[in-house]
């Protein structure tokens, strides 16, 4: 089998040093679409070194190297790229991530499920560096194809659908090449570049990369919700429910829990509000 579920959990830690700098953090944050317009303050604070603050999504890509493909190298995994979809990805901030930073990341995978058509991993990376811990992620991993291996099904991820109107809708164009701007972050991923490997995978063209969206989510919600604030966002955690298209547009339907936490859901507008991300919330200050 592909997958040993056994090997897989019981694989030692992997150890991965991060280093990053102002160009990595202008880089990401110009790969999920800030910076228009160019000369607003509010977009400076993303794009211009004098001024910058780090939207905590970048830990995703900290240091250009994507963390999911620690999972995806680990023993007693071995599958085919073009059969991966990211499932989910959590974030909890410990203290603000710096502009310019060196860190120790260790990798371990803590869960193996077996969905029957799939089989879900899930990857958890601690990150830290010499003052202490600075943020912990979980990066679930579907597999197709590669379920029915006798594991045990796991939880259901899916939460309940909020009821009501949303607090707040917004909307967000993904241009045509921010695919192509987002990999230089580190996702090599030729899904969301390469129109034959896409075709492979199942899709008739490119995708967005799951955690462009992901930023993108982040960055309208800090931007309007926190005042722009982005060091008062403390977690943040989504289902990957769908694909997005670059072109296309993001409707994100808002909804405020209580005074520390926000709920989102996200849909594409022109595929009539095909869902995108799905169970996403922002705990906050």
């Amino acid at each position: 089998m592909p997958i040993d579920a056994a090997k897989a959990l019981a694989a030692e830690p992997v150890t991965t040093e991060l280093a990053w700098g102002h160009k990595d953090v202008q880089l990401y944050h110009l790969g999920i679409g800030a910076g228009v317009p160019a000369d607003d303050l509010r977009e400076l604070r993303y794009t211009l070194e004098s001024r910058l603050h780090v939207l905590p999504s970048f830990a995703t890509v900290a240091g250009g190297r994507l963390t999911l493909l620690d999972g995806l190298s680990m023993p007693g995994v071995d599958v085919d790229l073009a059969s991966v979809l990211h499932g989910g990805q959590s974030l909890v901030l410990h203290r603000p991530v710096p502009v310019n930073g060196r860190a120790r990341q260790t990798s371990r995978i803590t869960a193996v499920h077996d969905k029957g058509e799939a089989a879900v991993i899930t990857l958890r990376s601690e990150v830290a560096d010499g003052d202490g811990p600075l943020w912990s992620c979980d990066a679930v991993i579907f597999v197709r194809g590669e379920g029915g291996f006798g594991g045990e099904r796991g939880p259901s991820v899916r939460a309940d659908v909020p009821e009501g109107e949303p607090d707040l809708v917004l909307t967000r164009p993904i241009r045509e090449d921010q695919a192509l701007l987002y990999r230089l972050s580190g996702d090599w991923n030729p899904l969301h570049a390469d129109p034959d490997f896409a075709r492979l995978a199942g899709f008739d063209r490119p995708i967005l990369h799951g955690l462009c969206t992901y930023g993108m989510v982040l960055k309208a919600v800090v931007d309007t919700v926190l005042d722009g604030e982005a060091d008062r966002v403390r977690a943040y955690g989504t289902r990957f429910a769908g694909v997005a298209f670059p072109g296309e547009t993001l409707r994100i339907r808002v909804r405020r829990q209580d005074d520390t936490r926000l709920r989102a859901s996200v849909t594409a507008v022109e595929r009539d509000d095909a869902p995108v991300l799905a169970d996403t919330v922002v705990r906050h200050t």
